[in-house]
């Protein structure tokens, strides 16, 4: 194996990732590869090395001239880049379930945010009651928002206007994202690696060796990030913040594998589907990557029966009642060479895809 390595921008590596299937393994963000498993179309596999992960109150601008407060944003406009972006999916949980400002509640405003005319990646069903418009032509977010023809901003990125008048939501987002951790225990996952599914299904041993690659490179960079003989980052205070994270988060402040990371990728997930949703209400969690004994499904917020199903249509049935974390589908063991599994629910028109994530559990 001669790897070619590719240093991008996340925009351009998902692009490329999701529209034209460039890369054998790339970042992914979780949101797009949400979508594209939960339509049965995914061009890659996923491995639980989290990449990439942040607290979203910093995704918040608004007006501070009028917006004082998140319940504020009720009634009012706020401009985004794109309604699935992974940020957006967790900037919008933290003003549901913390403030309760639904996303119904808010009148959404799509556009770039340096460049206008920005389109959704994917396509999307928008739940109803949520009304998304499109930017006037020519004009980008960041420009509606300096202007006041908007009331927030929101985006994995700062608007590229600034004025006295624009500021964060949160206006000490770090002590907002402490308080937001020590409730829930959540660090949002922003991203993932994926693998190519071909070369998966041509060697499945191949996602276990990327994952085990990432951790390996995680421990290096971690030692490296707390010896404090020399800094490795140009930035002031650096061992002071990573003595606050540890003490505030563990030692393992930034978990890969889908055990350590259950409980955000259930949360992710159920505040995804509500973001674009299918006519059920499962979600699942650690789809079957490859079928090997011993591998795990589980199904998370489902009610009822529910079947686990490759698509060479040789179903498994799983029962999920609500409350359970873990169920093992009996005869996984079975499924020898399973590349993928979409999860379904039986409902009252049929057989109806939802939110799943098609992930190598690894250890």
């Amino acid at each position: 194996v001669d790897p070619v390595f590719m240093k991008l921008y996340p925009e351009e590596i998902f692009f490329r990732a999701f529209r034209s299937e460039d890369f054998d393994i790339c970042e992914c963000s979780l949101s797009s590869f949400t979508v594209k498993t939960a339509a049965g179309n995914n061009p890659y596999v996923g491995v639980p090395a989290f990449v990439s992960r942040m607290f979203r109150h910093t995704s918040l601008y608004v007006r501070t001239d009028r917006i004082q407060k998140p319940q504020d944003l009720k009634g009012k406009k706020v401009g985004l880049p794109e309604y699935q972006l992974t940020a957006n999916v967790w900037a919008r949980a933290v003003l549901e379930e913390d403030f309760g400002v639904k996303p119904s509640d808010i009148h959404w405003i799509r556009g770039g945010i340096e460049h206008a005319g920005r389109p959704e990646k994917i396509t999307i069903q928008l739940p109803q009651g949520v009304r998304l418009d499109n930017a006037p032509e020519g004009k980008t977010i960041s420009e509606l928002l300096a202007e006041g023809e908007i009331d927030g901003f929101m985006a994995p990125r700062a608007p590229t206007i600034q004025s006295k008048n624009i500021g964060w939501l949160f206006r000490d987002p770090v002590e907002a994202a402490k308080d937001y951790f020590k409730r829930t225990q959540i660090f949002p996952i922003m991203h993932l690696i994926g693998v190519r599914r071909t070369l998966a299904e041509k060697h499945p041993w191949l996602p276990a060796a990327v994952l085990k690659a990432f951790e390996q490179s995680k421990a290096k960079a971690m030692a490296h990030l707390w010896d404090t003989s020399a800094t490795k980052i140009t930035l002031p205070f650096a061992e002071e913040r990573v003595a606050e994270a540890r003490a505030l988060m563990g030692d393992d402040y930034w978990p890969y594998g889908v055990d350590s990371n259950r409980k955000t990728l259930e949360s992710f997930l159920k505040h995804h589907h509500a973001a674009a949703p299918g006519d059920d209400e499962a979600v699942a969690v650690g789809v079957v990557g490859a079928g090997r004994p011993g591998r795990r499904v589980v199904v998370a917020g489902g009610h009822g029966a529910h079947r686990v199903e490759q698509h060479r249509e040789r179903p498994v049935e799983v029962l999920a009642a609500a409350g359970e974390d873990d169920v093992l589908a009996p005869g996984l063991d079975d499924l020898g060479g399973v590349a993928d599994a979409v999860v379904r629910r039986r409902a009252g028109r049929g057989d109806r895809i939802v939110h799943a994530l098609d992930l190598e559990p690894g250890r």
